[in-house]
């Protein structure tokens, strides 16, 4: 296909499910040159993540100018690994055009993007202007010790970082914060005790009274946190119309034995008993399974902080 210059045949190949035809569906793509470009960027607007991962591991071969602004595009797009792999492209290609696009992907809540935007713009030679651009930078690199080096200037960059889902991030993000000392850090981390993480929340407890906040209000930004509480209406109703599946939404492994047994048992009485006999034996059993799991529920501790 690379032969015969064959760019739709290539780029259905990356869709194969065979990870090493689609590597070599790429590589061949980057060896069809400024040719290839146009139906590259216009097979760039595909939904399809492995298709475009591909065809930007193309275009970073070609190296075309013309293929910038398309990439700068897919800095935005929804699936951080396009995201990621067009920062590293656009360090490929090396034209200064996507410095200021790759420094605002600096601030990109997915780390590898960071990552890769931090790398792209070292290979186009820029440099950071201030503190403010240093601690985004070393941040993207994951240099926390230049990070902490940098100081005051350094929270509204890692204020940012706490919006990572790597919840290693954002525990090292609380840690920095609190080796500032400084009374800006404290929006962050009042934001932080309400993290869905139990150690970041456990972090930043142990970091905020070295910025300033005072241990009553603790508790206060504890209580914001999501708890992960489960429904007692949920658990009797499932209970109640498919018996068992009440217990297995509470997390207890026999709820799919007592379901199995349940759909045994109501074959048999069927049989044995008739529809309508069959219901007025079955019916207070339900109800009973369906008030245990409801009273179940309501037992159950509320998540600790």
């Amino acid at each position: 296909m690379a032969q015969k210059k064959d760019v739709p045949g290539l780029i259905r190949a990356l869709r194969y499910h065979d990870a090493d035809i689609q590597m070599q569906a790429a590589k061949a793509l980057g060896t069809l040159g400024p040719g290839a470009i146009d139906r590259l960027i216009r097979a760039l607007k595909t939904k399809n993540k492995t298709v475009k991962l591909g065809i930007i591991g193309a275009l970073s071969e070609i190296e075309s100018p013309r293929s910038i602004q398309p990439l700068i595009g897919t800095l935005r797009d929804e699936n951080s690994e396009v995201r990621w792999q067009a920062a590293i492209a656009l360090g490929e290609i090396g034209d200064e055009a996507a410095i200021k696009p790759l420094c605002e992907a600096l601030r990109d809540p997915d780390k590898y993007v960071r990552f890769g935007a931090s790398i792209a713009l070292t290979k186009l030679g820029w440099k950071p202007q201030d503190s403010t651009e240093r601690a985004y930078y070393f941040a993207g690199m994951q240099e926390w010790m230049a990070v902490r080096n940098i100081g005051k200037p350094a929270i509204p960059a890692l204020a940012g970082l706490l919006r990572d889902r790597d919840s290693t991030v954002r525990m090292k993000v609380i840690e920095l914060l609190g080796s500032t000392g400084d009374k800006d850090a404290i929006p962050a981390l009042m934001q932080s005790l309400g993290d869905d993480n139990r150690e970041v929340r456990w972090n930043t407890v142990l970091a905020a009274p070295k910025c300033g906040i005072s241990l009553p209000y603790l508790p206060r930004g504890l209580s914001k946190r999501p708890q992960n509480m489960k429904n007692p209406w949920i658990a009797g109703f499932l209970n109640f119309l498919l018996p068992g599946t009440g217990y297995a939404y509470l997390g207890k492994w026999w709820g799919t034995l007592i379901f199995s047994f349940d759909e045994l048992a109501t074959v048999y009485i069927l049989k044995m008993e008739g529809d309508t006999n069959s219901y007025v034996v079955l019916l207070p059993v339900y109800l009973l399974l369906g008030f245990h799991a409801w009273y179940m529920t309501t037992k159950i501790p509320k998540d600790p902080p």
